[in-house]
């Protein structure tokens, strides 16, 4: 099997997985990968990720031109493309609507941080970028000040997009991601959140480069420590 092969038959399996998770109905999502010689192997549009073949993706350039394949590419493709050309150790983005990622997308609340342990692990801060139209440059442009500061970002009322050296990281950003809005609305619902210690969110921040992710803006001072520190204490 042809590495392209492969990667074209682990682009359908993401697609299963977030589909059977529930997160992407209908059409939704799209998936993409970057081949060694710039071209990007993409879903296409109008296509239930659970049920794809190998042979029903896309293959687009950098400029979102399709090159190959006999389906329309997905029409968010330059939402991908835009984290392609700023980071160009990415070679997989997953775009998708888990919906306890998407509730805090559409509550316009910013994901808070110093919480989970592996939440700090393996997203850190995870920003909020503003709504724009789908599929448009104006909607790609919303998450390009966060592309090498971060793994994943929430899409305002719309979804959140994950990116990582490969599609198994993406996807697992993006899992881990859903899993800590799913704690963090349960914990709220409780009545408090609870914050770990300072010293204890910097010592996880230390540990990241272990599990071979990328720095945090907050290890610079590129932002605060605790994000959104008065979510869950609002009844306090």
């Amino acid at each position: 099997m042809s590495d392209e092969q492969r990667i074209r038959e682990e682009i359908c399996e993401i697609g299963r997985r977030i589909y059977a998770r529930g997160f992407a109905a209908g059409n939704e999502g799209n998936i993409s990968y970057r081949l060694a010689d710039d071209h990007v192997l993409c879903t296409p549009t109008l296509i239930s990720k659970g049920f794809m073949t190998p042979d029903d993706l896309c293959v687009v350039d950098l400029k979102g031109r399709q090159v190959a394949g006999t389906r329309p590419r997905t029409s968010e493709i330059l939402l991908h493309l835009e984290v392609y050309r700023h980071d160009p150790d990415v070679r997989a983005v997953l775009h998708s609507h888990p919906p306890h990622a998407t509730a805090f997308a559409v509550a316009r609340i910013d994901i808070p941080t110093g919480i989970l342990p592996e939440a700090e692990v393996f997203l850190g801060v995870v920003p909020r970028a503003e709504y724009e139209t789908p599929g448009g440059r104006e909607f790609a442009a919303t998450i390009r000040p966060f592309v090498g500061r971060a793994n994943t970002v929430v899409l305002s009322n719309h979804g959140a997009v994950s990116w990582g050296p490969t599609l198994e990281r993406a996807w697992w950003y993006t899992e881990i991601l859903d899993a800590y809005c799913r704690v963090l609305i349960l914990a709220r619902q409780l009545g408090h959140v609870e914050r770990l210690p300072a010293e204890k969110v910097r010592a996880l921040l230390e540990v990241r480069h272990l599990f071979g992710v990328g720095p945090d803006p907050r290890q610079s001072g590129q932002a605060e420590l605790f994000i959104n520190p008065d979510f869950g204490r609002e009844h306090d």
